[in-house]
C-alpha cells in the first residue's frame, strides 16, 4: 500500500499505456474538431450544415455510448479499445476523397463511433485502475492526457488547414491509428478483480443518481462546443481565431488536471456553482464581443473563452467523480458511459443549436440562449449529493 501512494499515479499499472492511447486517439479528435466543419464549409455548406458536422459525430457517439460496457464484456477490454481507435482515426484520411457535405457527415458518424468506444473504455479504466482515494489525481492526469492534445492541436488547426492545407490536419486526424497499439496494451493490462458487493440499486436509481453530473456536465460542453466548432466565424480572422481556442484549451487543459488534487481535499461542491457561473459569464462576454469593433471585440472575445475555458476544463473533472461518487463500483462502467453522453451530447448541442439559431438570427443570440441554458443548472450545482453506499 505504501508503494501504491509514494508512487506517482501516471506510473501505476496500466497507467503509462492507457495514457500513450488516449493522447493518440484525443490528438486525432481534436484535430478535426474545428476543422471538419471548415471543411464541409468549404464545399459549400451553410452554416446549419456546417454545425451539424460535429452535431452527427456527437450524435454517434452518444448512440454508441450505452453499448461500450456490454461490447467490453463480450470482447474485452484491448479489442475494443483498439476497435475504437481505428474507427476515430481512419475515417480522418478519406475527407480527402470529398468535400461534399453528406461525405463529410458520413464520415463524422464513423468517427462518433470509434471516440463513444475511446470514451468511456478510458475514462472506466481510470476509475477501476487507481485507489479511490487518488482518484482525483488519477482524473486530473487522464483529463491532462485529452487536454494537451486540445490546447496543440484545436488552436493551429483551423490555421494549418488555410494556410498550408486540409491534407495535413486530415494526417494529424489519423493519429489514432497509432493509438490503437497503446490501447490494446492497456485493455491487456487492465486487471479488474470481480465486484462481488450486493446489488442495492435498481438501474433506474443508478441512472438517476448520474442524473446531476451529466446535466451540469452538459450546461458546460453545450458552451465548449459552440465556441470549437464556430471558432473562425466569431473571431472572424484567423490570428484571432487560433488564439480564442490556445486560450480556450490552454485553461481547460490547466484547470481539469489541477481541480483532481482539490477535490480529492475538498470534495466537489464548492467549486461547482462558481464554474457554472464562469461558463454563463463568458458566453454572454463573446455574445457582446460581436458587437463591438476592433481591439475592443478581440478582448471581450479572448475574456469570455477565458472564463468558459477555466470551467469546461474544471467541471470535466469535476463531474466524473461526481458520477463515481454516485455509484457502487460495479456500476463505474455505467457511469462512465453516462458521464461522456453528457459530454458529447452536450457538444453537439451547442453545435447543432448555436448554428440553427445563427442561421435564422445572429451569432449574438444564438450565444445568449446558450448562456441561459448554462446558467439553468445552476441549480443542480447547489444541490448536497450523497455517495454511494461501497
Amino acid at each position: 500500500m505504501t508503494v501504491a501512494h509514494t508512487t506517482p499515479v501516471w506510473r501505476l499499472p496500466g497507467m503509462p499505456v492507457l495514457l500513450m492511447a488516449t493522447v493518440a486517439g484525443f490528438s486525432g479528435f481534436s484535430a478535426l474538431l474545428p476543422v471538419a466543419p471548415l471543411w464541409a464549409a468549404q464545399g459549400g455548406a451553410d452554416s446549419a450544415g456546417v454545425g451539424a458536422v460535429n452535431g452527427v459525430l456527437m450524435l454517434f457517439t452518444v448512440l454508441t455510448q450505452p453499448f461500450v460496457p456490454a461490447a467490453v464484456r463480450r470482447f474485452g477490454w484491448g479489442p475494443v479499445m483498439a476497435a475504437g481507435q481505428l474507427l476515430l482515426g481512419l475515417p480522418a484520411l478519406l475527407h480527402l476523397v470529398s468535400d461534399d457535405l453528406t461525405w463529410v457527415l458520413v464520415l463524422a458518424a464513423v468517427r462518433g463511433l470509434g471516440f463513444g468506444i475511446l470514451t468511456v473504455t478510458g475514462s472506466a479504466a481510470v476509475a477501476n485502475l487507481v485507489d479511490p482515494r487518488r482518484r482525483g489525481q488519477a482524473v486530473g492526469i487522464y483529463g491532462l492526457g485529452i487536454a494537451v492534445p486540445q490546447v496543440v492541436f484545436m488552436p493551429i488547426g483551423p490555421w494549418v488547414a488555410q494556410d498550408i492545407g486540409f491534407w495535413l490536419v486530415f494526417a494529424a486526424g489519423a493519429l489514432p491509428i497509432v493509438g490503437a497499439v497503446p490501447a490494446w496494451l492497456a485493455g491487456r493490462s487492465l486487471i479488474i478483480e470481480p465486484d462481488d458487493s450486493p446489488v442495492t440499486h435498481s438501474r433506474a436509481q443508478v441512472y438517476r443518481s448520474l442524473l446531476r453530473a451529466m446535466l451540469l456536465l452538459l450546461g458546460v460542453t453545450l458552451a465548449g462546443g459552440a465556441l470549437i466548432t464556430f471558432s473562425s466565424e466569431l473571431a472572424g480572422a484567423a490570428w484571432l481565431a487560433t488564439a480564442a481556442l490556445l486560450v480556450l484549451t490552454g485553461a481547460a487543459a490547466l484547470t481539469r488536471w489541477k481541480m483532481g488534487a482539490l477535490a480529492d481535499i475538498y470534495g466537489t461542491r464548492p467549486f461547482l456553482w462558481p464554474l457554472v457561473l464562469s461558463t454563463t459569464i463568458g458566453l454572454a462576454l463573446v455574445a457582446v464581443s460581436l458587437t463591438r469593433d476592433g481591439a475592443l471585440a478581440a478582448v471581450l472575445l479572448l475574456l469570455g473563452v477565458l472564463c468558459v475555458g477555466i470551467s469546461y476544463g474544471a467541471l470535466q473533472n469535476l463531474t466524473l467523480l461526481l458520477a463515481f461518487a454516485s455509484v457502487s463500483r460495479r456500476d463505474y462502467g455505467t457511469a462512465s458511459a453516462v458521464w461522456n453522453i453528457g459530454f458529447d451530447a452536450g457538444t453537439g448541442l451547442g453545435s447543432v443549436l448555436v448554428g440553427a439559431i445563427a442561421a435564422g438570427a445572429s451569432f449574438t443570440q444564438a450565444l445568449l440562449v446558450a448562456a441561459v441554458l448554462s446558467l439553468a443548472t445552476l441549480p443542480l450545482a447547489l444541490v448536497r449529493g450523497r455517495p454511494a453506499a461501497r
